[in-house]
């Protein structure tokens, strides 16, 4: 049975537990999903619409997640081995009384993702120093009182040449370009396309096996955020839902390869430098808002 079908009395509590009528809660919302979904496409489920009292507990996860990466963003330099920034990382999670979500996570052994240079994703800390020139993603995920956060930055390390800094630029270029594609009743599809043509265009190429994913109330919802989508495909992006936008940019082609030695850190294949930003957003009535950046 498809229970978003299923619709409470106008005067009965809504489906997505606010305590509210659905009659004044999400009785619209329904009206406009049957139109999108008489239009062929594909709809949300309804465990991963948040009502207000859940957006606000991932609000609140978010400024913790961001404080931590700000607290990063002063103090990582050269001559700093990623194993200290993930002391660091664990150190002011738990002082702001939340917990990293990536320690123990399906195996993970560490509280946060470091990845350097040619490490697209998962690089996990170790007694690896940064050095002068390096590329470093810093990816942060928190949790608190179970409710999700998740975003990443990119660091420059000392002198970086030219290269590596257009990369980094425009892979955070192409955030503000998916940014501004997500609006309310659209499609993921809008988003993927629009980064994707937006790096192709300065010559670059985006990671097609790894992409985004919905958050909140787990680490990993629906749906999938691909960035080599097309326009009007996927699901439709509905008040409520909170995913990530991380495209992840390869200075060469776009193809990846799993480190062996620990199943965790991807790498480009063609040993070249990949960049990668990842923001938070929730998709509102209005458009769309940046919870973690």
């Amino acid at each position: 049975m498809d229970f978003n079908l299923l619709r409470p009395g106008r005067n009965d509590a809504c489906w997505c537990g606010s305590g509210t009528k659905y009659k004044k809660c999400h009785a619209s919302f329904d009206e406009r999903l049957g139109e999108c979904r008489r239009a062929g496409m594909v709809i949300p489920p309804r465990n991963i619409i948040k009502n207000a009292k859940q957006i606000e507990g991932i609000r609140e996860s978010a400024k913790i997640n961001v404080a931590v990466l700000d607290y990063v963003s002063s103090h990582i330099r050269a001559g700093i081995a990623t194993e200290e920034i993930d002391r660091w990382v664990c150190e002011q999670t738990l002082s702001h009384n939340a917990i990293p979500a990536t320690l123990h996570y399906e195996g993970y052994p560490r509280s946060v993702c470091v990845s350097v240079n040619d490490e697209v994703c998962h690089g996990i800390p170790s007694d690896r120093v940064l050095r002068d020139g390096d590329i470093v993603n810093v990816d942060v995920s928190t949790v608190w009182q179970g409710y999700y956060s998740d975003s990443s930055r990119m660091f420059c390390i000392g002198t970086v040449t030219e290269e590596k800094k257009r990369l980094v630029q425009v892979a955070r270029e192409s955030l503000e370009v998916g940014l501004g594609a997500v609006k309310p009743w659209g499609c993921l599809g809008d988003m993927g396309q629009a980064v994707n043509d937006f790096v192709k265009s300065n010559g670059y190429s985006v990671v097609r096996e790894i992409g985004g994913h919905g958050i909140g109330l787990a680490f990993h919802e629906e749906p999938w955020v691909s960035y080599v989508s097309r326009r009007g495909t996927e699901m439709v992006t509905a008040p409520g839902m909170c995913f990530t936008i991380e495209p992840m940019v390869n200075m060469g082609g776009a193809e990846v390869v799993l480190d062996n030695g620990n199943g965790w850190t991807v790498r480009t294949a063609d040993a070249k430098p990949s960049a990668q930003w990842e923001i938070q957003v929730l998709v509102t009535e209005n458009g769309c808002e940046v919870l973690a950046w």
